[in-house]
């Protein structure tokens, strides 16, 4: 019991007041935070729903005009310019006027009406790669299904129908939202936690934490508190954020969800700790802060599945405690994750959170030897 004496007690109250005794302080916590998760969730978007087109339509036939009429109509097409020649159509994307062209050959509707495929052309203003594939797919799509309209009724019925399971109509929110706030999350609780001892060593506090009658675990353990209460603190307000302002349905365990927050909060701490450890100053800590949530972020499997990355980043990114994270916290919401993957995920983050405190510690006491 020595491990919670009145010697830790101090410290972590000590701790807990020089990060919460401040107004100022207290409201960077929480404020920018909500604030950052309104704008990026709505800024973040995987909908196209503003899309400039240029058509040249080289045919003069009845499909084509119908195909373009439906493509002026469609829902994320924001306004469509016709031009009459390929320098027009060039100028345009050089211009930045529009995202995509699309070229209609003059045998188009010939070749449709004798049953023969349209070759028709899209060119995509490759400086905006990722805007422009989700414009061919939308557009893809969209023809499939007037080509079928204008099929036979039995062409039709071939088609087969398309279900989204956990999220039938593609809400993006519903996928933005849990992670944007799991990363702001990790970003404000490793700030925190890693400015730590290099504000101690900074104002040159820490030899005379060091003197104190405390052990190691017990300067490590006060170094936690304030984090592990802003973590924990701050990821519940998110998760209370996305299901009662932007109505992402929460399916899963509360209680599951809490435990796999608080292990989160140790590995992201235990993070913090070593970048602390091995800063002097706190600017040091502050982008050792950046240099490791940036490629956390890009690596957790946000924006791009982690089956995509090379092999080598697949295996770095087994040490991202986000990358847990973030599976529990998107299936927790829209999927009810069963007992069985939640530990799963959570065995990974509870691994790094002893490795990381451990190598913290063991710093600690290197020091007093």
């Amino acid at each position: 019991m020595a491990l919670f004496s009145a010697a830790l007690r101090a410290l972590v109250i000590k701790e807990l007041l020089s990060v919460l005794r401040d107004p100022k302080t207290r409201l960077v916590l929480i404020v920018p935070p909500i604030a950052q998760l309104l704008v990026f969730s709505f800024a973040a978007t995987l909908e196209l729903s503003h899309a400039s087109l240029a058509v040249y339509n080289r045919d003069t036939g009845i499909w084509s005009r119908n195909w373009v009429e439906r493509v002026a109509h469609a829902s994320f097409v924001y306004r469509l310019y016709p031009v009459h020649s390929r320098q027009a159509l060039d100028q345009m994307i050089e211009q930045h006027r529009v995202m995509a062209a699309l070229v209609i050959p003059e045998t188009a509707s010939r070749d449709v009406a004798a049953g023969r495929q349209a070759h028709l052309q899209l060119i995509i203003d490759g400086r905006r790669a990722n805007s422009g594939q989700i414009l061919v797919g939308y557009l893809n799509s969209m023809l499939a299904r007037f080509d079928a309209e204008n099929r036979s009724v039995s062409s039709i019925d071939t088609l087969v129908p398309v279900r989204h399971w956990f999220n039938p109509n593609l809400v993006y929110q519903w996928f933005v939202v849990p992670g944007v706030g799991g990363i702001l999350v990790t970003f404000i609780t490793m700030l925190l936690t890693a400015l730590s001892i290099a504000r101690e060593r900074e104002l040159g506090t820490f030899d005379q934490l060091l003197v104190a009658p405390c052990t190691p675990a017990q300067i490590i353990i006060a170094k936690m508190a304030p984090a592990l209460v802003v973590g924990v603190v701050l990821g519940l307000l998110m998760v209370a954020v996305a299901a009662g302002l932007f109505h992402v349905p929460f399916t899963g365990s509360l209680p599951g969800l809490f435990a796999s927050l608080v292990l989160y909060i140790f590995s992201v701490v235990g993070i913090g700790l070593m970048i602390s450890a091995v800063c002097s100053t706190q600017q040091q800590a502050i982008l050792g802060t950046f240099s490791f949530v940036v490629p956390s972020v890009l690596m957790s499997g946000f924006a791009t599945p982690t089956e995509n990355m090379p092999v080598f980043l697949q295996w770095l990114s087994m040490g991202i405690p986000l990358r847990y994270y973030l599976v529990v916290l998107q299936g927790t919401f829209l999927k009810d994750l069963p007992a069985a993957v939640l530990w799963a995920n959570d065995w990974p983050m509870l691994l790094i959170a002893l490795v990381t405190l451990a190598a913290a510690t063991g710093f600690v006491r290197s020091r007093l030897q």
